[in-house]
């Protein structure tokens, strides 16, 4: 018998109100993620990922007028399942930083600019675990980021560090609790690329050295062939097709995880211009989220639609046979 996920979204549906009605920008994902599992979420800008992984916990402002809907089962540390969609405010912030933290995508936008690195580390030690020394935890965790010379950098505040080690200080106050699943929203979208493989490694470090799970949140399949043990892809609020990251980035089932595949920068030659580097693009741009195309959502950008497609919506997610699932009336026929 197969133990039970740590997490697992089921028909999970989030929606916003805004002056112009009801926006879906998450409808109906189910995902799961295993103890120690590495998942992956990828897709375009708009798609849904970041606001699937806000779900989880409802890290929503009162001025975003955010609904959560469905399932968001979650395994606590005596392996009872509890739904975090279900919970009261007070009980979901004794899991918020806890048993599930967030590293965001903008460290400069997440550090309070007015608190020490060590002061920010501090409060989120004592608010979970008040006995523990929490002065002596902060340098712990900076030298575990790899921060050199935790002692005196405690006492830094934010704009006295590069990106770089503002970022790894905000991966230090995620592990402050030591979590079972952290979320990582892109954090490493505003590092260069140097700082972007030193984030990278040290997630997969810290990630094998603390036995957490990752729910990895990106745009760059290159990092997800690095990090990932299986990926989700999703479009216009769904997900399109998910499975190991080996078996959908080899050989991808859906046509939109084709087409991104294929906008990846690879070297190819022509006989006029043998080192012209030429770059594939998927036309047109995704659905606004208050106007969604009646069938399949990809039809209006896809090569292989026909009239089906326009009319009729792959309900749920279909098997493909080698632990993929993929949402497609034609997965089969295209190549």
């Amino acid at each position: 018998m197969s133990q039970a996920p740590l997490l697992g979204l089921e028909d999970l549906r989030t929606e916003f109100a805004t002056p112009r009605g009801v926006v879906r920008a998450v409808d109906g994902v189910d995902l799961s993620v295993d103890a120690g599992e590495t998942l992956a979420i990828v897709g375009e800008s708009g798609s849904g990922k970041s606001v699937t992984a806000l779900s989880v916990l409802r890290l929503f402002t009162r001025a975003d007028r955010a609904r959560v809907s469905g399932r968001i089962i979650w395994r606590d540390r005596d392996g009872a399942a509890v739904d975090l969609a279900a919970l009261d405010e007070r009980r979901l912030r004794n899991i918020r930083g806890s048993d599930i933290a967030v590293v965001f995508q903008d460290p400069s936008a997440s550090l309070n600019p007015v608190f020490s690195i060590g002061a920010q580390i501090r409060e989120a030690v004592r608010r979970h675990h008040p006995r523990t020394d929490a002065a002596a935890r902060a340098v712990e965790l900076l030298r575990d980021v790899g921060i050199a010379d935790p002692e005196r950098r405690v006492d830094a505040f934010p704009h006295q560090l590069s990106g770089g080690m503002r970022q790894r200080a905000m991966i230090a106050i995620a592990l402050a609790c030591a979590p079972r699943l952290l979320i990582a929203d892109e954090p490493t979208t505003a590092l260069d690329v140097t700082i972007q493989a030193q984030i990278m490694r040290l997630l997969a470090e810290l990630k094998r050295r603390h036995g957490m799970a990752l729910l990895f949140i990106t745009h760059d399949l290159a990092l997800v062939s690095e990090i990932a043990d299986r990926v989700a892809v999703m479009y216009a609020g769904q997900v399109v097709e998910t499975g190991p990251v080996d078996a959908v980035l080899r050989q991808p089932a859906h046509p939109y995880t084709r087409a991104l595949l294929a906008c990846r920068p690879v070297r190819r030659y022509r006989d006029d211009a043998p080192d012209d580097r030429i770059l594939e693009t998927i036309p047109g741009a995704p659905p606004r989220p208050g106007a969604i195309p009646r069938g399949c959502r990809f039809a209006p950008r896809c090569a292989a639609v026909v009239a089906a497609c326009r009319s009729v919506e792959a309900v749920g997610l279909e098997a493909s046979g080698d632990g993929r699932s993929v949402r497609c009336l034609r997965w089969r026929e295209t190549p």
